[in-house]
């Protein structure tokens, strides 16, 4: 019992701290599952397709300085939101280790684990709009056909 609430807690910073990484491309889906299209995916681009076609879409050097800061203002803020991530998931993991688990505290304490990983996902979604907004429609059009191409 106590593995499973340690690995609960594990799996929930895990989440956040994946959230929060780099996107990667995906493994070929079986032919028998497709899984659904991300819709964010499709219309934002990570900063490794960025760079990776840094020379097909023509950045500007004012371009790549704004990205690099935007990369740059993110991982800061989600080094503090790690720390804070692992802080409340140990004191969830204290709630939950107890024989007779207060459930109003537990569940409350995940609220506070959930609100961070929002930040982390807030903060990374926050990246993925500074970049998109720094690239002309033009270069967005590029990147979305390199990424189509499976130039990704």
């Amino acid at each position: 019992m106590n593995t499973l609430r340690i690995s609960l807690v594990a799996a929930l910073a895990l989440f956040a701290v994946t959230a929060a990484g780099a996107q990667q491309p995906a493994p070929a889906p079986s032919p028998l599952t497709q899984p659904p299209e991300d819709p964010l995916a499709r219309v934002l681009f990570p900063p490794e397709l960025v760079m990776q076609h840094q020379q097909d879409i023509g950045l500007r050097s004012e371009q790549r300085a704004a990205i690099t800061k935007a990369i740059q203002d993110f991982q800061t803020k989600v080094v503090d939101l790690q720390w804070r991530m692992q802080e409340q998931s140990q004191r969830l993991a204290t709630l939950l280790d107890k024989p007779a688990v207060d459930q109003a505290a537990a569940l409350a304490q995940v609220d506070e684990v959930l609100g961070v990983e929002r930040e982390v996902k807030r903060a990374h979604i926050t990246l993925l709009i500074q970049i998109k907004n720094t690239l002309s429609a033009e270069q967005q059009g590029k990147l979305a056909a390199a990424r189509a191409g499976g130039g990704r």
